[in-house]
């Protein structure tokens, strides 16, 4: 396999056809929101949620891919750190921006802020003061705040360094993510125990925030690969993306496949064996009517349908394999999603009714990042041109081979379980 592989003009994708798409899906989803709201403003609010949620985890999971790649150091990952980059920037403003229809229609989403005398309730003093109206707002801004200079501070010294070639705006990117990370941790199990575990105050789960996480990164590492292939196929990326990005990319989503059905397992698993009804009624709610099929298809449709279909190595850098995955992806987190939030509006079970309202508000939300990341891709290269490791990604550099993965860049062809054909990712 040739580290200089590249698509030929003729097996390039055309995307020219597909520019107009962010405006349609902007205008559609906005007619769309517009009347969910006039017809239900409640309903709205928990739809716009769903969307909110969905698509806040593609940017903090876009961030955390950025910081492990300067905590580890890594050198493969570099041609599509600034994907990334642009996909994490987008918190701020636009997802803060998106925020503000549930900050104004917090007091009729969250049952907490309706309850008169907050002493009287056993599960919202326990949690006093966050679970204060005051604090929800305020912990809120906290967190945009930061996520707006971790994303700001590493996509500038990023950009930065395609100008200087210095090598100083690497140890500052490191820098920042070394405290960047732990602010991470904190904000993201801030943001989602408030906006969306919130919806049932009296629930307790130490694992909530490691929950969402897990299902972040893997619906992430799926967007990234789709973009990642598209951007190599149209010829933007195809001069420094190796194959075996493809395959990196394909084990992460593997790996985060495991690690979420085992954090889901866990959190159920831990809540039944303990059987306290404080817990344990968060569970009984979605184990009625319709719920409980949608359980059973996040179960079967988020573990075992990629785990099996990931499980080959020669697959991970198919294009017509890995895109329907990828789709299944999207949809998998919407229903676990709606698995979170939906139930609280509707115990009875999933909305069907509503499922039109929940696509518009992704429609709408969804089409403005699309154009956004768009606009933010043909204003800067579309990946770090003067990385000090990016020589090292495309294969012109190879380090002393790992005994663990077998070798670094092109040395794992050698490998005879490797399965890595040549020019399989452009298939």
């Amino acid at each position: 396999m040739s580290a200089h592989s590249h698509s030929t003009p003729g097996d390039r994708l055309d995307l020219a056809k597909w520019r107009g798409v962010p405006n349609v899906l902007i205008g559609v989803g906005a007619v769309g929101a517009l009347i969910g709201c006039a017809i239900d403003l409640k309903q709205f609010g928990y739809s716009w949620l769903l969307a909110f949620m969905f698509f806040l985890s593609l940017c903090l999971g876009s961030l955390f891919l950025v910081l492990a790649h300067h905590l580890f150091d890594a050198g493969w990952s570099v041609p599509i750190r600034r994907t990334c980059e642009h996909l994490s920037s987008s918190v701020f403003p636009w997802m803060a921006v998106f925020f503000i229809p549930i900050a104004l229609l917090a007091p009729r989403l969250y049952h907490w802020m309706q309850i008169e005398n907050p002493q009287a309730d056993h599960a919202l003093h326990a949690k006093w003061p966050l679970f204060t109206p005051a604090m929800f707002y305020v912990a809120s801004a906290f967190c945009f705040l930061v996520w707006w200079w971790l994303t700001n501070r590493l996509r500038h010294w990023s950009i930065e360094q395609d100008g200087s070639g210095s090598a100083d705006c690497t140890f500052r990117m490191r820098k920042y993510s070394y405290v960047g990370i732990f602010l991470f941790a904190i904000t993201l199990t801030l943001g989602v125990v408030l906006w969306m575990k919130g919806l049932t105050h009296q629930w307790f789960s130490t694992m909530y925030g490691v929950y969402y996480f897990a299902s972040s990164v893997w619906m992430t590492l799926a967007t990234v690969y789709f973009i990642t292939m598209v951007l190599k196929r149209t010829g933007i990326l195809c001069h420094v993306l190796h194959e075996h990005q493809f395959y990196f990319l394909g084990t992460l989503l593997f790996a985060f496949t495991v690690f979420y059905a085992y954090i889901h397992f866990a959190q159920y698993f831990i809540i039944w064996n303990a059987n306290l009804p404080e817990e344990t009624y968060w569970y009984v709610v979605r184990e009625k009517g319709t719920w409980r099929t949608l359980g059973l298809i996040i179960i079967f449709g988020h573990f075992f349908v990629p785990f099996l279909a990931l499980l080959r190595i020669d697959l991970k850098l198919t294009f017509w394999w890995m895109a329907p995955i990828c789709v299944w992806a999207w949809m998998m987190h919407y229903a676990d999603i709606a698995f979170n939030i939906m139930p609280v509006p509707h115990p009875e079970g999933f909305p069907v009714r509503w499922v039109w309202l929940d696509l518009a508000c992704m429609a709408l939300i969804g089409g403005v990042l699309a154009k956004v990341f768009l606009q933010k891709l043909a204003s800067h290269s579309a990946y770090p041109v003067k990385d000090p490791r990016l020589i090292e990604a495309v294969g012109e550099y190879h380090p002393v081979a790992c005994p663990i993965s077998g070798g670094e860049m092109d040395e794992t062809d050698d490998l005879a379980d490797a399965g890595l054909g040549s020019n399989e990712g452009a298939k």
